[in-house]
């Protein structure tokens, strides 16, 4: 089984998302608190705003036996890894530069200056790409969550000795 914690963020809710379901939306004050109280299994700066994966939400996966999927940038993602040798890391990547920002773009959820800070980042990241076990190409959404869930399913037979 497979368990998603929950991460926590200080920026605003978007159109549809529930607090404590997409993210747990939190003050810049409480996401302080938190870090140093050492509540945060990972946590980033990820352009105007910090993410973060509680340990709280991981432990709740754990305690029900199921293995853990972090939906995290390469920051965290590199974090976690240099604490867990045995994490497996999917890199997630647009077919192209071009297709990248045509989505970015007709989200119509940044401003121009929020955009290109985005770009900037994501640049960086793809760098990294190379870097990760599994790389899945976000082409056709039907395929990439066949190939995400294929992966998925690989890992996990391994992991249980099958």
């Amino acid at each position: 089984m497979l368990g998603l914690p929950v991460s926590a963020t200080t920026r605003d809710p978007r159109p549809g998302e529930v607090d404590g379901v997409s993210y747990h939306f939190i003050s810049d004050q409480r996401f302080d608190e938190l870090v140093e109280q050492g509540e945060f299994l990972e946590w980033a700066q990820v352009h105007d705003h910090r993410y973060g994966t509680l340990k709280s939400e991981v432990d709740a996966c754990l305690s029900r036996g199921e293995s853990v999927i972090l939906e995290i940038d390469v920051q965290g993602g590199s974090n976690v890894a240099s604490m867990y040798p045995d994490t497996v890391r999917i890199f997630i990547e647009p077919p192209s530069w071009d297709v990248l920002v045509d989505r970015l773009r007709n989200r119509g959820t940044e401003s121009e200056q929020s955009l290109a800070i985005r770009l900037h980042t994501a640049k960086s990241e793809l760098e990294l790409a190379p870097t990760y076990d599994v790389r899945i190409v976000n082409d056709d959404l039907d395929t990439a969550v066949s190939d995400l869930a294929s992966t998925l399913e690989r890992y996990e037979s391994e992991e249980e000795g099958i």
